[in-house]
């Protein structure tokens, strides 16, 4: 993902109703996560504080940061250089990219930022070292959807490359996952969420329940879906299996018949004139809404939030279906050795400390260790975006925007009524290459 991708949202329209997803991985993705970011690219000035063990300041080690810029912001590696003196160099690249480098070059970062269905492609190598779990002091605190698959006890969808399945290995240099948890993570988890369709009310003017109305021919010409095949294929699986055409085994790995059957369906409906557009772009999607020739799409939510800031009507649809979910986390390279790695170890405690949690929880992303960013946040602040509570006063960005009014309550409402919700993860399938001959014959159709 390209720091200078003209595609990219700016801060201001981070969400009130939810944060953006990473994508899978495509050769077209376009820079969905950059909005987050004030600043990639080069490290961040030293304030000289210093303040967590391992690393003293006078050191003054660089860590090299790669990933697609979704945790990639000014204002988080600030923080950490104030804290403990250690200069955080950001390398934002694509998703494409941070698999390749990973893959390729191992020596290339100090610290990778990536999403865990990329796992399946990096773990075979070797290049990736199990993080020892007995040096991350939260560990046993992060959230039990990533090591067991549940929220608040209850199991959660798991088509496609859940966490849970990704997320531990036998020993730290293992090439092959354990189905079991074990001292060793793959990634430490950071950022996480959950995505569904945006509308818009005030011009369909009944209750939207359902992932089927993609499809309703109500919504001819109107509406609009990704052209990310990856994300697409998944999101149209989720209207095939909610119109009762297939329930798929896994939507995340799916079969060539069951891939020619989601890409008929679409072609079906979209030589029938269902579909306004198919987007790629984040600007495209806002504009498709706000002008009001999409009235329901799939959507990203700050997306959403763009959309409202023009003062229209736009809701993040919470569907009796469940949600697509996408999660990303902090992995290092098995070259990683001595005080680099001592330094690598001391941001993702830190991330993992209640900071930084909270700065991305105030975006409507979710956090790793919840009790540590709840410490670092308002009680008006959770109770809105974590407890799915009428906004006791104006709810704002870290940047002092106004993201939500006094009285407003977050689309999807409580993080256990949306994460609990959840029907499938992004993933890479098995058949990609197929699936990505069969999406573009649907865009060319």
């Amino acid at each position: 993902m390209s720091t200078t991708d003209p595609k990219q949202a700016p801060l201001a329209t981070t969400p009130a109703s939810d944060a953006v997803a990473p994508a899978a991985a495509d050769t077209a993705l376009p820079a969905r996560r950059q909005f987050l970011k004030t600043a990639a690219g080069a490290g961040v000035a030293a304030t000289g504080i210093t303040g967590f063990p391992f690393v003293h300041a006078a050191d003054k080690p660089v860590l090299r940061y790669l990933g697609t810029a979704v945790n990639q912001d000014k204002a988080i590696a600030e923080k950490f250089e104030a804290d403990t003196g250690i200069k955080i160099q950001y390398i934002a690249v694509t998703t494409d990219d941070v698999t390749k480098r990973a893959v390729t070059s191992p020596n290339s970062f100090d610290l990778i930022d990536t999403e865990y269905f990329s796992l399946k492609k990096i773990i075979p190598t070797g290049n990736l070292l199990g993080i020892d779990t007995k040096r991350i002091k939260n560990a046993d605190k992060i959230t039990s959807l990533f090591t067991k698959g549940e929220v608040a006890g209850k199991k959660v969808g798991d088509q496609g490359t859940a966490p849970k399945k990704v997320m531990y290995l036998d020993k730290p240099d293992s090439k092959t996952f354990s189905a079991a948890p074990t001292q060793f993570m793959t990634l430490i988890p950071t950022v996480y969420n959950a995505d569904t369709l945006g509308i818009r009310p005030d011009l369909i003017k009944r209750p939207i329940s359902s992932w089927a109305e993609l499809l309703n021919p109500d919504f001819k010409g109107k509406a609009a879906i990704l052209n990310i095949p990856s994300i697409g294929i998944m999101d149209a699986a989720m209207v095939v299996e909610a119109m009762g055409l297939y329930k798929y085994p896994d939507k995340g790995n799916m079969t060539k018949k069951e891939i020619d059957l989601t890409i008929k369906t679409l072609i079906e409906a979209k030589k029938a004139g269902q579909f306004r557009a198919l987007w790629k772009d984040f600007n495209e999607s806002v504009n498709l809404m706000a002008s009001g020739e999409v009235v329901i799409q799939s959507m990203w939510s700050p997306a959403v939030t763009a959309v409202r800031t023009k003062g229209i009507a736009c809701t993040f649809q919470p569907l009796k279906e469940g949600y697509r979910a996408w999660a990303a986390g902090f992995g290092v390279p098995k070259t990683l050795k001595g005080r680099q790695l001592d330094a690598a170890y001391e941001f993702i405690n830190w991330f993992l400390d209640g900071w930084a949690g909270a700065y991305l929880n105030r975006q409507g992303y979710y956090s790793a260790v919840l009790d540590t960013a709840k410490a670092k946040m308002e009680a008006y602040e959770w109770a809105y975006w974590m407890e799915g509570k009428p906004a006791a006063q104006d709810i704002k960005s870290p940047h002092g925007d106004l993201l939500a009014k006094k009285g407003e309550v977050r689309d999807g409402g409580s993080y256990e009524a949306r994460m609990g919700g959840i029907a499938c993860w992004n993933a890479i399938m098995d058949e990609n290459a197929y699936m990505v001959q069969k999406w573009n014959e649907f865009v060319a159709a």
